[in-house]
């Protein structure tokens, strides 16, 4: 925590100048040629960093010192690029502007902290609107991933989720706390540290930006994946506001409403935001007769806007989310044969205890858990964020403060046995964060990022795991009579706490040069510096108490004490070298190596024993990934209304973070540490076209390899668990988690209409998103892939930008069965079970905006 203050300290103090300025408002609404609001517009002073973007309604607002003449530009995808000339004043009260169709080029981001075209931008990037995520009801991640065919989001529980980008992010099905994320997540350009929040529902967002390839030279946090840079709707001084309402089948219903307006004119304006969403269970627990795996999300985001003088805009945000579903169970998708004598095969075992499941097809959705689901799931934090125009550029502070609760009980046995009477592991995770960056445009021909970050985090786990009845015919090991000693196990259990103490600090910068027309040189470089400080403590409990050695070492063969602690820190350099070239306006290429890590891990989960059960310490720190990058790609414009792209890439990986395997069968437990190398290549494609205003199209095509290349000490697959060796070389089998080819293609067909005396357009979308079959097992198992599966959504209805809208969605309307994650049960009795992808849901939204 010192290390934390001592280095906000150092930031320099920032001053709020200038108050007094004077100042021109510029207001009004950006239409089409027919009077339709455009929504997501950009707008801009002529000469100056001055620009806002329009609201769902059309509305913009900005102010500048500049006096008249300037000029006025409007850009945004689909429409000409238009410029306003202000001759004199007073500036018309009003400055409104009709738009002309054009191309798809326009599209603005700030992926590389600063507003430009998406097509000039030498990284792959895909950017989703706000308005699409609306239509199309993804509330969070896990519904975007349907949109780019190269981000993926696997979650059994929002604990064990990881959100990776060709397949690199997260090891597939681990979660553990020592560990960090390879793909940044940021909301408002806040890190966020625990892949949690992907699982919330997104709050008033205006656009999603998923940047593929590492990107640690322009983000605060080191990414050797990729980031997700998700952008919520700022205050507004004009009042505007929105109220939504859906309802669907399971009893589904969401609710937002939005409202923002001006609270001191042209200082100081505010946006309240709020986001509800419940459905009934889709998966019933015979057992209690309830219907589990509900969904029950409450979200609130607010901010304050203060723009003290031209120069100067500060934003304060807060917001707080919570899920409090009788959900994430998992179903038992199969039983595996495993090389253990027939007694302990899953059949056997459960035969004898004369139990039989309630369905052996997942796709029932039955089951007959005793012990209760529960994932309360509660995050949050405050945020402050204040641009500062100084000179040529901008310098930019962010700090925040973030929490994640984590409260969770789950039936890891997946059975109405109790096998595992009790299997939680709550959490209390806190973060606080501070960058500071300048961007610049320093001449005609450079611009470039200079910033500093920092992170502390601070993560307490008080976990328990507790035998039942049935522990021991599953644990069972021998055909002594011992096993079954009445109450040896019953109760039987750890207790186990740990906590993470955590400091990263890094320099950061990225030069864009302009060597001639048309050619770019950007160099990046970060300097990170990682420290990590673990303390953990098994202790067991319960079971029947006895001084028999006999029946003690059956005890401690299922659960044994342990304790160490842990301090390690890592310092390296990432560096990153792109070349671009644009040949036409309708041609842009590059190219790019990179060499990034991810950051030092520790064992938060126990360790091997050697001898006398003294914990190895030396097998609790996880390398650092070290990840080597070289990508090649073309932006495209076939004609005045496509654009179609194009990118080749390859990542080689030293030490992939993941779960391995003691080599000696004396020490057989599982624990983090480092495969030695994997490599992921591929090519993606994506494409957009505007056939007509009233008619287009998108799509997206990834084809993706990812392979270890060597790895010698992996864990076995489930089939293979009761050889006499613990370990496998695994060296040429796919990594999990990747298709070879997944794809995303969808279209819109509108025209325009009215409804209720509403302007607006009557439109008709249908998107899919398919993936061919995957590895669900860190070792190549025979029993754990998932089969290829490809789903349908759409929409129709009508859609204003002022006023009443209304219309209609369905997903996955073909109603496929799929899995989305397969995992063997604790024990690796033979048993797993599956993630189950929702059925076809179907619903109708009314949305007001006024």
């Amino acid at each position: 925590m010192n290390k934390i203050v001592q280095f906000v300290l150092i930031i320099p103090v920032m001053f709020l100048a200038n108050l007094a300025w004077a100042q021109n408002a510029v207001q009004g609404v950006i239409k089409d040629s027919e009077g339709h609001p455009v929504e997501g517009a950009v707008i801009g002073v002529v000469g100056t960093s001055v620009s806002a973007i329009t609201d769902s309604t059309g509305n913009y607002s900005l102010k500048t010192k500049k006096q008249p003449p300037f000029s006025i530009q409007v850009s945004v995808v689909g429409f000409k690029t238009q410029v306003v000339k202000v001759e004199q004043l007073p500036i018309p009260s009003s400055l409104d502007v009709a738009l002309e169709v054009d191309n798809l080029d326009a599209v603005t981001v700030v992926a590389r902290r600063r507003e430009e075209k998406v097509q000039d931008i030498p990284i792959p990037i895909t950017v989703i609107g706000g308005k699409q995520i609306d239509e199309a009801g993804a509330f969070n991640v896990n519904r975007v991933k349907e949109l780019v065919p190269s981000l993926q989001l696997y979650t059994s529980n929002p604990r064990n989720t990881g959100v990776n980008i060709r397949g690199l992010g997260s090891a597939f099905g681990l979660t553990n706390d020592g560990l960090d994320p390879g793909v940044g997540f940021y909301i408002d350009g806040i890190y966020i540290a625990r892949p949690a929040a992907a699982t919330l529902d997104f709050i008033d967002v205006e656009r999603i930006e998923v940047l593929r390839g590492p990107q640690g030279t322009l983000f605060g946090k080191n990414t050797t994946a990729g980031a997700l840079n998700i952008t919520t709707r700022k205050p507004t001084f004009k009042p505007t506001g929105a109220v939504e309402i859906s309802g669907g089948n399971f009893g589904y219903i969401q609710a937002k409403t939005s409202i923002s307006g001006g609270i001191i004119k042209n200082r100081l304006a505010g946006r309240l935001s709020f986001s509800g969403t419940q459905r009934d269970g889709v998966i019933q627990n015979v057992r209690t007769g309830k219907y589990i795996n509900d969904i029950n999300n409450q979200g609130v985001r607010a901010q304050l806007l203060f723009t003290p003088s031209r120069k100067v805009d500060i934003i304060l945000s807060g917001d707080f989310s919570q899920q409090r579903p009788d959900g994430y169970a998992q179903v038992i998708a199969g039983v595996a044969p495993t090389k253990r004598p027939a007694y302990r095969q899953f059949n056997q075992i459960i035969s004898d205890l004369n139990y039989k499941l309630p369905s052996e097809n997942a796709f029932d959705r039955k089951v007959d858990h005793d012990t209760p689901w529960r994932s309360n799931n509660s995050l949050g934090g405050v945020s402050l964020n204040a641009d500062f125009k100084i000179g040529p550029g901008t310098l930019t502070s962010t700090s925040a403060w973030r929490y994640w609760n984590w409260d969770p009980s789950n039936d890891r046995d997946f059975t109405g046995l109790q096998v595992l009477a009790k299997s939680q592991n709550p959490a209390k995770h806190q973060n606080w964060s501070q960058e500071i960056r300048y961007a610049a445009k320093l001449s005609s021909r450079v611009s470039g990022v200079v910033g500093l970050f920092a992170l502390g985090q601070e993560i307490k786990v008080n976990g328990t795991e507790e035998s039942g009845s049935a522990q021991w015919r599953f644990s069972q090991s021998s055909t002594s009579a011992l096993w079954a000693t009445p109450g040896l196990f019953e109760g039987y259990g750890i207790n186990t706490n740990s906590k993470l103490n955590s400091f990263s600090a890094a320099v950061f910068a990225q030069v864009d040069w302009n060597v001639f027309k048309g050619l770019h040189i950007l160099p990046g470089i970060r300097y990170n510096y990682d420290e990590k400080q673990a303390k953990f403590d098994r202790k067991t409990y319960g079971g029947l108490q006895t001084t028999n050695a006999a029946l003690i070492a059956l005890k401690k063969g299922v659960y044994s004490d342990q304790a160490y602690n842990i301090s390690t820190d890592e310092r390296n350099w990432s560096y990153n070298l792109t070349a671009s070239y644009k040949f036409s306006d309708r041609l842009n290429a590059y190219a790019t190596y990179s060499k990034s890590y991810k950051p030092v891990g520790v064992n938060l989960s126990g360790v091997p024993s050697g001898t006398g059960g003294v914990a190895l310490t030396d097998l609790a720190v996880v390398k650092p990934e070290d990840v080597s990058h070289i990508e090649f790609g073309v932006k495209t414009m076939p004609t005045k209304r496509s654009t179609l792209n194009a990118t080749f890439f390859n990542s080689d990986i030293k030490n992939y973070q993941t779960q391995v395997q003691a080599p000696d069968v004396s020490l057989n437990r599982g624990y983090l540490a480092n495969a030695e190398r994997v490599y992921v290549q591929g090519v993606e494609v994506d494409y957009n076209i505007s056939v007509t205003k009233y008619l287009t199209f998108y799509g997206g095509v990834a084809y993706t390899e990812g392979k270890y290349k060597k790895f010698t000490n992996a864990p076995l697959p489930l089939e293979e668990t009761g050889l006499t060796i613990s370990f496998k070389d695994i060296s040429g089998g796919n990594l999990p988690g990747i298709s070879k080819w997944a794809g995303s293609l969808g279209g819109e067909v509108s025209t325009k209409g009215r409804f209720f005396n509403n302007d607006g357009k009557y439109f008709l979308a249908l998107e899919s998103f398919g993936r061919t079959k995957f590895s669900s097992s860190a070792s190549p198992s025979t029993y754990l892939n998932i089969k290829e599966y490809a789903l349908l959504n759409a929409r129709i209805g009508f859609n204003a930008g002022k006023g009443l809208s209304v219309f209609f969605w369905g997903r996955n309307i073909l109603d496929k069965n799929y899995y989305e994650q397969l995992l063997p049960a604790g024990g690796n009795a033979g048993q797993f079970a599956g993630v189950l992808g929702d059925q076809r849901t179907y619903g109708a939204t009314l949305k007001y905006n006024f």
